[in-house]
């Protein structure tokens, strides 16, 4: 699942959830990708183009939100997680688009709570909206990894956006740009981002697939619909 190496475990770690969001830009055949390089302080993937993401938050179980997931994508998330962290698993992917590369998917709107996650959003007079994002795919790590995660793999397109500020890099992304979905094989990618980059060309209109995952069956990776 990732290019970290492959530790003995004494006890199989439960996955930690996550998400991951690839916003695009532009028609099938000319589309263009967000992506940043992990910085090489990074224990997890260092110097690795990724797109942004990261681990639920606590706080994203409560969030505020403008408009909630589509009703397909909700159906098909909650057939395996309950409503409020499926919920927050597509917060969890607005809210670290935000902090790692200054893209908000939001719109206008004021925020009540005062915490820390949604500073940028409060600043920006919006709040995180998750009408537009479009489920792509979902992976889980293999078991006898140190660190182990069940990452929900989003799409939105940059119309989602609530202004057109440009991408700008963060801690934890350097080398933020938009990249020609035809050359992001060029980059240095993680396994699994291949085969995040697969499964969002078939989910793309005009003739989207069905959604499948990836997971670990008696040591070897399946794909299977999800």
């Amino acid at each position: 699942m990732n290019d970290e190496t492959r530790k003995p475990a004494v006890k199989a770690l439960r996955p930690r959830l996550a998400a991951s969001l690839i916003l695009t830009r532009g028609e099938r055949g000319k589309t263009e990708v967000l992506m940043g390089r992990r910085s090489a302080r990074h224990v997890f993937m260092p110097n690795k183009y990724v797109f942004p993401g990261g681990r639920v938050d606590r706080a994203d179980l409560t969030a505020p939100v403008a408009s909630d997931l589509a009703e397909d994508v909700f159906a098909t998330m909650t057939r395996v997680l309950p409503e409020r962290r499926a919920r927050a698993a597509a917060m969890a992917a607005v809210r670290e688009t935000a902090e790692e590369t200054g893209l908000l998917i939001a719109r206008e709107g004021s925020i009540r709570s005062r915490h820390n996650n949604w500073a940028p959003f409060r600043a920006s007079g919006v709040v995180p909206d998750l009408s537009g994002l479009r489920l792509i795919t979902r992976a889980v790590t293999p078991p006898g990894r140190s660190r182990r995660f069940d990452t929900w793999f989003f799409t939105a397109n940059a119309s989602a956006l609530c202004d057109d500020r440009p991408a700008k890099p963060s801690d934890e992304l350097e080398d933020v740009q938009w990249v020609p979905l035809a050359q992001t094989r060029t980059l240095d990618l993680p396994i699994v981002t291949h085969f995040v980059l697969d499964e969002l060309e078939r989910v793309l209109p005009p003739s989207p697939q069905p959604t499948r995952w990836i997971r670990d069956v008696r040591g070897k990776m399946s794909v299977e619909p999800l």
